[in-house]
């Protein structure tokens, strides 16, 4: 297979760009490109050298087994290599665990960053340093099997004793059970516990808790302690999701995580400056999987439009012989608004990261202005960025026939351990609602007159304009389309809750009457920040010409597919004409056919390794039938020509039939 295909090669060579400059615009520079390929060669050299198995050909228990033992290696290898920076260790691990969970996952992204974030100074100085050198192993356990994203429902109980200085902590019922939360299953010995707090018969609401699980040498449950595995998944075959109840277990004062609340020795509460504190961690993960979602489509497409440039099927032109699928403009109109997708998730990804570390240095010097607008976002980008990537991993499935549904595609694999974004870190539809609240309180201040924050400012535009979008595609009116539409999507939901509460309905009811209306507004909101953030992206790097080109075709195309696919909301108002909805469907297909040539190039700019995309559909020479032979081959029913079924079943039934048959015959 040293070779590269043929058809594949010739598409590759068509680019009018280097895909090198684009890796760079992605990692952001050369120098750090560089950085990147070296730690992957080193990873991909540890991955051969360790002989680590692929989880396609393994059963859920030998992923979870695999997992572990890559886990433990990972740690150490990292530590030799003294790696620090949070990009180079997600780079470095992203070979080792391709598109795969990891059981050290939640200990490393929940566990350590809420005791760092919640923790005293005295709590963070006793157990960061443990728990950084996996003396202690942990996970973040919140969800329960009764109740997930509405903290306020969650029935864990700490109850504080004031006479031994100690919490109480139950599950009092089937559904106060925790329930999913990674790692927990048999890997973790302590949990960060979400319980609701009593103390002298006051509730205290949700706080945080540090709490030992499993004894540190023999990792056998505690007294008092009910945990184990919840069983098989959609997918996370790798990740030991669990159960964990709790029968009176006792823990100090100490081990509340008391930052932002405290409970005082004689049990008197003092609440934090601001609830939202306390879910701190959460907002951090939520900013990051922005990115992680736009990295997982990236993945799928990749894999999809190499495929689509080596396979052939069908013809244009009678007798002109087989075509390459991605000749087809239904092929390309599928994959190519997919990789423009990948990098506007990819930019939004960014920007929100950097967000989220701006705030937080605010919250550190004890402004927590920006804190509510930064939730607000990290919420509604979140569930936009896994929306969109849940939908574009499963049309690049479809876009590889049926070789997209074998295992050994990579996509499978992909869609089953990256859509659990959707329900993670909150539900999607509970998260939108939670952005709607802000929205709708901005719209109302800024009809009020009131200075809102910039995130809001698209609110105080004048109503009643029209779009100046020509077939130019200026980019600047590609914005004000989408934040028009968002405006427009509040000012609907807004007036909806309105005409409910002068009807006499009340507020939570009008609300939920609503709420359908406010998720769409939502929705709304969170494109027109994709839109911008890739539009100010790409125009305020310096790039190469032939680079500059692509980019903004990019752009605008996937600025153009969403006013064509929600084509309605553009129109609403006559904002945009029936001749400009026209001109953007025409470009639209327009750009399908300039970006032909590029498609390749730009998938391939991503700079996955093929271990890091692990399919052999979408491997970097075009082997792919190649590829899937060899794996068929090595398929465990293969080990035997004849399987046992056959004489304990197969042959007996046939048999019988014979048997029944040649009676018959005597009748």
């Amino acid at each position: 297979m040293a070779t590269v295909n043929s058809d594949l090669a010739r598409v590759r060579a068509q680019a009018t760009f280097d895909p090198l400059l684009l890796t760079h615009f992605i990692y952001d520079g050369p120098e750090k490109t560089k950085r990147k390929r070296f730690l992957q060669n080193l990873a991909l050299k540890d991955f051969k050298e360790q002989k680590f198995r692929r989880s396609a050909e393994l059963s859920r228990e030998e992923q979870y087994e695999e997992a572990l033992r890559k886990c433990t290696f990972t740690v150490r290898r990292i530590n030799e290599l003294g790696l620090k920076d949070p990009t180079e260790l997600y780079l470095f691990r992203e070979v080792l665990f391709p598109s795969e969970p990891s059981p050290f996952g939640l200990h490393e992204s929940m566990f350590i960053p809420t005791i760092d974030k919640q923790g005293t100074d005295e709590q963070r100085a006793k157990w960061l340093p443990v728990a950084k050198r996996f003396g202690i192993i942990g996970t973040y356990a919140q969800t329960e099997l009764g109740h997930g994203t509405f903290l306020r429902g969650l029935e864990t109980t700490a109850t504080y004793d004031p006479r031994a200085k100690e919490f109480i902590i139950n599950s009092p019922t089937v559904t106060s059970a925790k329930f999913w939360p990674g790692g927990l299953g048999k890997t973790s010995n302590f949990v960060v516990l979400m319980a609701k707090l009593t103390s002298n018969g006051r509730d205290c609401g949700m706080q945080p808790f540090l709490v030992q699980i499993r004894d540190l040498e023999t990792h056998q449950p505690l007294p008092g302690v009910s945990v184990g595995d919840i069983g098989q998944k959609f997918g996370y075959g790798a990740m030991d999701n669990g159960f964990l109840k709790f029968n009176n277990i006792r823990i100090p004062r100490e081990n509340m995580l008391m930052r932002y609340s405290q409970v005082l020795e004689d049990g008197t509460f003092v609440s934090p400056k601001n609830d939202r504190l306390l879910y701190g961690s959460m907002t951090l993960i939520r900013s990051q999987i922005v990115g992680g979602c736009g990295r997982s489509l990236a993945k799928a497409v990749t894999i999809a439009v190499r495929y689509s440039a080596v396979r052939r099927q069908s013809e244009i032109s009678a007798g002109a012989g087989e075509v390459q699928v991605i000749d087809f403009q239904t092929q390309q109109h599928r994959l190519f608004t997919l990789v423009a997708s990948a990098y506007a998730l990819i930019v939004a990804g960014q920007v929100s990261t950097q967000a989220y570390l701006s705030v937080t240095k605010q919250i550190e010097s004890g402004d927590f202005d920006n804190l509510p607008v930064l939730h607000a976002l990290s919420s509604a980008i979140k569930a936009f960025s896994s929306w969109e990537m849940m939908y574009g991993i499963e049309q690049c499935r479809l876009a590889c026939g049926g070789h997209g549904y074998i295992l050994a595609s990579g996509l499978p694999k992909i869609y089953t351990n990256e859509v659990p974004a959707c329900t993670y870190e909150g539900e999607n539809v509970v998260l939108c609602l939670q952005t709607a609240r802000f929205l709708i309180k901005s719209y109302n201040a800024a009809e009020k007159g009131e200075q809102l924050p910039s995130l809001a400012r698209f609110l105080q535009a004048p109503k009643g304009e029209k779009s100046r979008l020509t077939e130019n595609l200026e980019l600047d009116q590609l914005i004000a389309a989408y934040e028009h539409r968002a405006a427009r999507q509040v000012q609907e939901a807004n007036a909806r809750l309105q005409s409910h509460l002068s009807r006499g309905v009340g507020a939570a009811e009008a609300w939920n009457r609503s709420s359908q209306s406010l998720v769409e507004a939502v929705v709304a909101f969170s494109h027109a920040f994709i839109v911008r953030a890739f539009i100010e992206k790409v125009t305020s790097a310096r790039l190469d010409p032939s680079l500059s080109a692509v980019l903004v075709q990019l752009c605008q195309l996937y600025a153009l597919q969403g006013i064509a696919s929600n084509s309605g909301q553009f129109l609403k108002g006559g904002y945009l004409s029936d001749q400009q909805l026209l001109v953007v469907e025409n470009k639209l297909y327009e750009l399908l056919a300039a970006l032909r040539p590029n498609a390749v190039a730009l998938v391939d700019a991503f700079d996955f390794p093929d271990q890091v995309l692990d399919s052999d559909l979408g491997r970097y020479d075009g082997n792919v039938y190649e590829a899937l032979m060899e794996y068929a081959t090595r398929s465990k029913l293969n080990k035997t020509q004849v399987h046992e079924g056959f004489q304990k079943y197969q042959k007996p039934f046939v048999d019988f039939l014979k048997s029944q048959a040649a009676t018959q015959s005597k009748l």
